[in-house]
């Protein structure tokens, strides 16, 4: 009861606006209550994924860094192009325009793309004629819609970097260099030999819960859930936070305070249905014929007698002469 009390009411203080990075519209993060509710809310799907990847000695040169960040970054195909895949029917053919010098960055040659493109695509017959990649069709002349798919799937193709980290920003923190990503994916990042697996974090707590295990999913909660406190320079105990944490985790899997939930593994019906969708509750536990014993504050306080806690324990008998 207390820690709701002690989260819930410096939370109405918070600040509802969230932050941004200033000036990158890609690398801005969820703060303030919108975080604090997608925490204990335990969602699956957060509005801004987000990770800090730290480099291990070796790799802490400006240089490094800046290739690391290069190659896990998500490439796709639309950005290394000029223009779009022109398609003529008349041909049956499509042709598409290579930048060389984005490709050159990105330490690709037009071979290295077309080698790529020929596993990723059926029906076509690729070459290469200087910047220009030639598709030319092999199927069945009716079927016109695969010239009109080959236009859609070249927009989501990925040629190089990691799954889901569409930005990377590598800052400078103290004396080593840390990558901050907007997406996020764990598992791929800790296989990598350049990354020190033991400091690089995510924000998804259930992405961490399914590489790390719960007790590292707690742990983030507990982090997340102060770093947006902190940031809005308000003050509550770590007990609380914490106690937050571990009633979410104790189950062994992420739940949310929600009454999908936390709240549906309450074992009394009344309890349940004192904190959303009553009706529910009680004709449930009507249905099946559900008792309720009475344990706990809450459905004791809901039928008016004295609640099995502190005074409220002892029963007294007194001595009659």
């Amino acid at each position: 009861m207390i820690s709701a009390e002690s989260i819930g009411e410096p939370g109405t203080q918070m600040v509802l606006r969230t932050f941004h990075f200033a000036g990158v519209a890609e690398m801005n993060v969820t703060m303030g209550l919108p975080r604090l509710i997608e925490i204990f809310d335990g969602r699956k799907d957060i509005s801004t994924p987000t990770m800090e990847i730290y480099l291990k000695k070796a790799y802490q040169t400006p240089e490094k860094v800046k290739k690391f960040a290069a190659e896990i970054k998500s490439t796709f195909i639309e950005e290394v192009i000029q223009g779009s895949l022109q398609v003529n029917f008349l041909e049956q053919k499509a042709y598409l325009k290579v930048d060389e010098e984005i490709l050159d960055d990105l330490g690709l040659k037009t071979k290295d793309l077309l080698s790529l493109l020929r596993k990723k695509v059926k029906n076509f017959d690729l070459k290469a004629e200087g910047n220009e990649i030639i598709f030319t069709y092999t199927g069945k002349t009716e079927n016109i819609k695969d010239l009109y798919q080959i236009k859609e799937k070249m927009k989501c193709l990925k040629i190089k970097g990691i799954k889901n980290i569409k930005q990377v920003l590598p800052v400078k923190r103290e004396n080593e260099y840390v990558i901050l990503t907007a997406g996020s994916n764990l598992k791929e990042i800790l296989t990598l030999e350049e990354v020190d697996a033991t400091r690089t974090i995510s924000n998804n707590i259930h992405e961490i819960h399914e590489v790390l295990g719960i007790e590292a999913a707690r742990q983030a909660i507990i982090n997340e859930a102060v770093k947006v406190i902190n940031a809005q320079g308000l003050n509550i105990d770590l007990r609380h936070i914490m106690l937050v944490a571990d009633t979410m985790s104790m189950g062994g899997d992420v739940k949310g305070i929600t009454r999908y939930g936390v709240v549906s593994e309450k074992a009394s019906v009344l309890a349940r249905a004192s904190f959303e969708t009553p009706l529910r509750h009680v004709i449930n536990a009507a249905l099946i014929g559900e008792e309720d014993r009475l344990k706990s504050v809450v459905e004791n306080v809901m039928v008016n007698q004295p609640v099995p806690l502190g005074t409220g324990l002892p029963g007294l008998i007194t001595k009659m002469r």
